[in-house]
């Protein structure tokens, strides 16, 4: 998945903000002001996205291309990198978890989407 298939699946989500908190080159993705993916402009290869922790040790464990989140909360957070063995259907799982964890625990009344 390239990166801009990748922006085009997050923005074709409910309620997506598609913005850019820390400069130019991070592309972040909201849901109810709430970070599900980060991506690097100048690394298009590879973002980041919430998991659980449970299934974030599992995937690490399965797959080379998913690692700790790279300057996030490692625990919360893995990097993914697109260029590896991973198929975009993989890769469009672990977006929906991301999205769906951040929308989880939006207050009831942001819960909508």
């Amino acid at each position: 998945m390239n990166i801009e298939s990748l922006r085009d699946y997050c923005i074709s989500k409910a309620y997506v903000e598609e913005t850019f908190p820390f400069g130019d080159d991070t592309l972040v993705f909201k849901v109810g002001g709430k970070i599900f993916l980060l991506c690097g402009l100048d690394k298009p290869d590879r973002f980041n996205v919430k998991c659980d922790p449970e299934k974030a040790i599992l995937l690490r464990e399965e797959f080379d291309e998913i690692q700790a989140g790279w300057h996030m909360n490692k625990k919360h957070w893995n990097t993914v990198f697109t260029n590896g063995r991973l198929s975009d259907k993989q890769i469009i799982e672990m977006i929906d978890h991301s999205y769906d964890l951040i929308v989880s625990k939006l207050p009831k009344n942001k819960r909508s989407i």
